[in-house]
């Protein structure tokens, strides 16, 4: 069985839902996210694309609906107490949702008080609403997408261990590409080295791609197809993450080939204000909007508030495709409140396309009792060819 933490640890885990499933009287969740599934019983899989549902009752047993493809992965890389296969089948009586009402049927549920983690990947909206129809008669049921997350979002000594590896191999995938990048180098290989090192030194796959992106797409912030070579004078968009049993730690930072244009250097000023800023609000007792907040000010007060985007990081932890983005979200009024032990990737994007100018810069931090720290040790200066 490859489980990644200890038996205790898991036991923790689950006495912890179970005690918020006792606050709101719930007899069972019903769980999709796949997130949820590796954090409660371990089970590591890219099958959430179609239908699975993990049964968690107030007792404790955990039963899982999956299709004949996982059960073996299932048996090998969890805990979870029974496996029960769905079938696929045309008729819409016998859809996947049906076949979970009559597993929750021979698990005695009838007439019981159900929540379901609808707000999850693992869960289509077309499932969603098939699942309600089918238990519309069988249950009363209520979104309960919200129990896990929080506990998620609060790492323990073994997950911080895994975030710190994570955060190693961002650095070191940094430092092997940066002596490739110049004028002439081909993205495709700057991308190539980037994922290729994590992967060598022990990592796993990112849960989404990587941002490889010079001259005008340095200034998007998300992946799109296409390779390029840099250019004698140019700028180029690092997004990359290290990866550890699923455990994230990204940065980001644009990087200038030749001469940085003043704007650059304007632009790289602000954000790494920004930054700090945000560092001082990353402690207890602060609202997660308010890191937002800091970071808002001092771009607005620099004269770049049309630059700035609406949200300035998130949660990170052990995610799966199609992002590494988690709960919470850094943005304006959220009022999630910080605690320590909760892994932060704070980002500073700043895109002027009137110039044709970018700047990224960001890092994930470790919040404690006091001051955050960051992971990585990687300089934040403005890095140029």
């Amino acid at each position: 069985m490859a489980l990644h933490f200890s038996p205790d640890e898991y036991e923790g885990r689950k006495a912890s839902v179970l005690a918020k499933m006792a606050d709101r009287k719930l007899d069972a969740l019903l769980l999709f996210s796949q997130e949820t599934m590796y954090w409660l019983t371990g089970y590591d899989t890219t099958g959430f694309n179609l239908f699975q549902c993990l049964v968690l009752r107030k007792g404790g047993q955990t039963d899982l609906l999956t299709r004949s493809a996982d059960v073996l992965q299932a048996k090998l890389t969890s805990n979870i107490d029974n496996v029960h296969i769905w079938s696929d089948r045309i008729k819409k009586k016998a859809s996947p949702a049906m076949q979970l009402r009559g597993l929750l049927d021979d698990l005695d549920m009838l007439g019981s008080k159900i929540g379901i983690e609808y707000d999850a990947h693992g869960l289509t909206a077309k499932d969603g609403r098939t699942l309600d129809e089918s238990l519309r008669s069988f249950a009363d049921t209520e979104d309960a997408s919200r129990i896990i997350p929080p506990l998620r979002a609060i790492k323990s000594g073994a997950e911080i261990a895994f975030v710190r590896k994570a955060g190693e191999l961002t650095d070191l995938a940094y430092k092997e590409t940066l002596p490739l990048i110049a004028a002439g180098a081909d993205e495709s290989k700057i991308l190539a080295t980037l994922q290729g090192v994590i992967l060598e030194n022990g990592g796993d796959y990112p849960a989404n791609d990587f941002v490889v992106s010079s001259g005008e797409e340095a200034l998007l912030c998300r992946y799109n197809t296409g390779r390029r070579l840099l250019d004698a004078q140019d700028q180029l968009t690092l997004e990359w993450s290290g990866v550890y049993r699923h455990f994230h730690a990204p940065a980001s930072r644009t990087i200038i080939i030749g001469r940085p244009q003043p704007r650059h250097r304007e632009l790289y000023k602000i954000a790494m204000r920004a930054l700090q800023a945000m560092e001082s609000a990353m402690t207890p007792g602060h609202m997660i909007g308010e890191i937002f907040d800091t970071h808002a000010h001092v771009v607005d007060d620099m004269g770049a508030n049309k630059l700035r985007l609406n949200a300035c990081g998130y949660s990170v932890g052990a995610s799966f495709a199609p992002s590494w983005m988690d709960w919470p979200l850094i943005y304006r009024g959220n009022e999630n409140l910080v605690s320590p032990n909760m892994t932060l990737f704070a980002q500073v994007n700043l895109m002027d396309s009137n110039e044709n100018v970018a700047m990224s810069l960001g890092q994930t931090y470790l919040t404690t009792d006091g001051a955050p720290e960051p992971l990585s040790e990687l300089p934040l200066d403005l890095a140029t060819r």
